[in-house]
């Protein structure tokens, strides 16, 4: 893979540590934009929909992977039966379409890369990110950029250097997704406890393959 391919470990603030152990983001800057898949990433994801079934989507949550991300879920208090994990949001909506939808290079890199593996994987654009990505709790009065009002102190976020750039598990804040006019990308995996550092960092290998292909 050589050494751009090694996803660099994200700083997480003490307290989360010592409160989550096992929590962890890694994270890739790959030099890629989005734009629309080209014709062999369509014939993959048409392909992952056929190998994967109603009755694989149902028992996806008692994998280990998906499992460990509910337990986080709860931990932090969200429900993981309204507010679904990664894997299971994108399972959830091949059943509803009957199959995976083709949307962007980069969404299909997601889908493909989060039901391979069950990481939970987000991009953001690398030219609006300043420094190092990390995850902490908001201080008070902050909120996330397009969206009126303010955050609960305290909710978990992964931001860079000077601010938050989307809730860990969540929206995204305006202008710091990858946008059709993003040259520079950086893809990020949120590891909790019971999730192996191979899987996540296969899993970003794995969406930036099929970003480059």
């Amino acid at each position: 893979m050589g050494e751009e391919a090694v996803p660099e470990a994200g700083w997480v603030a003490p307290e989360l540590r010592e409160e989550f152990p096992g929590l962890a983001l890694r994270y890739l800057p790959i030099e890629h934009g989005s734009g629309r898949a080209p014709r062999q990433v369509k014939k993959r994801l048409s392909a992952l929909s056929n190998r994967f079934s109603g009755p694989q989507a149902i028992n996806l949550r008692h994998q280990p992977i998906p499992w460990a991300y509910r337990v986080f879920y709860r931990h932090i208090g969200l429900d993981p039966d309204e507010q679904q994990t990664p894997v299971e949001a994108v399972a959830l909506d091949r059943m509803k379409h009957g199959g995976f939808i083709s949307r962007s290079l980069l969404d299909d890199a997601l889908t493909i890369a989060i039901i391979e593996s069950g990481v939970a994987l987000r991009a953001f654009d690398a030219g609006r990110v300043e420094g190092r990505l990390g995850i902490r709790q908001t201080e008070p009065g902050e909120g996330l950029e397009g969206r009126p009002g303010e955050l609960p102190p305290g909710t978990l976020v992964i931001a860079d250097e000077t601010r938050p750039l989307g809730l860990l598990f969540g929206a995204t804040a305006a202008g710091r997704g990858v946008q059709p006019r993003t040259a520079r990308m950086i893809l990020a995996a949120v590891q909790v406890k019971g999730v192996p550092e191979i899987a996540v960092e296969e899993a970003i290998w794995l969406a930036a393959d099929v970003i480059r292909s």
